[in-house]
């Protein structure tokens, strides 16, 4: 595909549009276009060659949204927007195909995919249907009901938590607990914080922070010995990268 890459006077996107994006297509001078031209107008991307390679830069990268392929080597596109949609991911996916059929599209839309890009396609098509996802997920800033932590991913209105893909069962406390650390990534908060928050001002003795966030991590496993960081002597942090 020769497709040049967009002037900038007309088609750099208004202030606040940018996100984060992972672009997925085996075809290398594909990827390698839309990268181009995508950081071009100002957003953070990322690549991957493969549906499993996608799956990983979810898990890592934390995209705003998703530039996938359908005719992938391992995994096609519908099955990795399925299985990000089983673990409760709700990132959008544009779907890039020569695959034009109704049938197609509707097949994509409900694996839970959120628009269509036709091979061979215009770049500046791209970039409007990118700007107008973003638009409709937030510009790219997060929902404070939705929010991410490396693998760790929370859904207040759900009541919802998934670690590494899989639901994990938590509490009410425990819940509470988990929100108001990844409400404040990177911040230390002291026990008494988290005690007057967590437990509405109640003492309910000295041990009862300690003692949830070793429930917390224990329900999380990896993730959240890893997420959750004690710093001696103060309290709690929820590590932000």
């Amino acid at each position: 595909m020769t497709t040049p890459v967009p002037a900038a006077s007309s088609t750099v996107p208004p202030a606040g549009s940018a996100g984060r994006l992972l672009v997925v297509d085996d075809e290398e001078g594909i990827r390698s276009m839309l990268t181009m031209a995508l950081e071009f107008l100002g957003h953070q991307v990322t690549a991957a060659a493969t549906g499993r390679q996608a799956l990983q830069a979810v898990t890592r990268y934390d995209p705003d949204l998703i530039l996938l392929d359908v005719n992938l080597p391992d995994l096609n596109g519908f099955e990795v927007c399925r299985t990000l949609r089983d673990r409760g991911n709700a990132v959008p996916v544009l779907f890039l195909t020569g695959l034009g059929g109704v049938d197609d599209r509707v097949r994509g839309l409900d694996m839970g995919g959120d628009d269509f890009v036709t091979k061979p396609f215009e770049l500046k098509e791209v970039a409007a249907r990118v700007r107008a996802l973003l638009r409709r997920a937030g510009g790219g800033h997060p929902d404070r009901n939705r929010l991410r932590a490396g693998a760790v991913q929370l859904d207040a209105d759900a009541h919802q938590v998934w670690a590494d893909g899989r639901p994990v069962d938590l509490t009410t406390t425990e819940f509470a607990l988990l929100r108001y650390l990844m409400e404040n990534p990177g911040r230390v908060l002291s026990r008494r914080q988290i005690q007057e928050r967590v437990w509405n001002h109640r003492d309910e003795g000295s041990g009862v922070v300690d003692t949830y966030i070793y429930y917390l991590r224990r329900k999380l496993g990896e993730p959240g010995q890893s997420l959750i960081r004690t710093v001696r002597g103060v309290g709690y942090q929820l590590c932000a990268n």
